[in-house]
């Protein structure tokens, strides 16, 4: 019986197939040089890549398409072994390639605001699922996946309720024998999972944190997010101010601007006090509202976002509007939802060539 182990599975480059200095070249084949196939490893021995290939894969997908946004951005929607799926977005900038990955299929929180909690919630993703994304868009972009490094665990899913995979994932893209990158180029988005951001300083895996806040209190935050019931955000704030402390790293606080529920000026003000009596050293990104087909609430006007960030700025709350990319092609901020969206999107095979 053939084996289908993933050979993103064992650390490299020590418990890779192969003797000796074989093993380092295939880590160097998967995770600089991006090889989606094991013909590609053309200084391996041929019985080599012949074992390989009867006893691994390299690929976690059973397709992968790809929408292109007219911004540049490009959704990536991913056919998993079992037939479930989930998304990741790829957004060059001009100084940056950076990846949007998911770490769920769909996503058990359900924010009233966010397409992708609509969908309920598929399952975790492995570790090794998690870092192809990277590894499949680098391969579809012509890149090599080490021109990749930026990573958000923004996609689908919330990353600490699957937090052993998405630990996972990241030391192996931090791995000096992976993908290198530097952990400070690496945000997970949480929407505040008290016990868990605890355990991700414990982790010690120096990424950033980003807490999608989007009401500083609870009553409004429980009308648009579920589990605001169960963890109430001065506990949130809590957790947040000991993550801090014991990393020393800048929070980003992520704000979805709904219009009529979490937009009004006292609010703003509130969000800085959250902020201020912990002393926690933070920066507020606001994030227009994206809408997709039956939401159930309006995003603030541009007048309205403007206002708020003002507010903050004058509280001291370094602030950004984080006008989004990819709208055309529901790839952004809470568009995730698993549909074929105009243009028609491009289809691959796991290891078709490069685009």
């Amino acid at each position: 019986m053939r084996s289908t182990r993933s050979i993103l599975e064992p650390k490299p480059p020590e418990e890779l197939p192969g003797e000796g200095f074989r093993k380092r070249q295939i880590a160097h084949w998967l995770y600089r040089r991006g090889a989606r196939d094991f013909d590609e490893m053309t200084d391996l021995p041929r019985a080599l890549r012949r074992e390989l290939a009867e006893n691994w894969r390299i690929s976690e997908f059973e397709l992968i398409q790809a929408f292109p946004s007219q911004d540049g951005s490009v959704k990536y929607l991913f056919t998993l072994k079992d037939g479930k799926q989930t998304e990741a977005v790829y957004l060059p900038y001009k100084d940056r390639k950076t990846v949007c990955l998911s770490s769920q299929v769909g996503c058990p929180v359900g924010c009233t605001f966010c397409a992708t909690g609509a969908l309920g919630f598929g399952r975790n993703l492995t570790p090794w699922e998690i870092l192809d994304q990277l590894l499949a868009i680098a391969h579809h972009q012509g890149i090599p996946p080490t021109e990749i490094r930026n990573v958000v665990l923004m996609g689908m899913g919330e990353p600490l309720l699957n937090l052993d995979a998405v630990s996972a994932a990241v030391r192996r893209m931090i791995d000096k024998n992976a993908l290198g990158m530097s952990p400070r180029r690496i945000t997970l988005s949480t929407v505040g999972i008290p016990k868990g951001i605890r355990r991700l300083a414990e982790e010690d895996l120096g990424v950033k944190l980003a807490l999608s806040l989007h009401a500083p209190d609870d009553e409004t935050r429980k009308k648009i997010i579920p589990t605001a019931k169960a963890y109430p955000v001065e506990e949130i704030m809590d957790a947040v101010a000991e993550y801090f402390q014991k990393t020393k790293r800048r929070v980003t606080f992520e704000y979805v601007m709904l219009k009529g529920i979490n937009d009004a000026p006292r609010q703003a003000r509130e969000v800085a006090r959250l902020i201020k009596d912990r002393r926690i050293v933070a920066h507020v990104n606001l994030i227009p509202f994206n809408p997709w087909e039956g939401a159930p609430v309006e995003g603030t006007p541009k007048a309205g976002i403007r206002r708020f960030a003002e507010i903050l700025e004058n509280e001291g709350i370094p602030t950004t509007i984080r006008w989004s990319r990819g709208v055309d092609v529901g790839a952004a901020c809470g568009q995730l939802a698993l549909k074929e969206t105009p243009p028609a999107p491009l289809r691959f095979a796991p290891n078709a060539p490069n685009r």
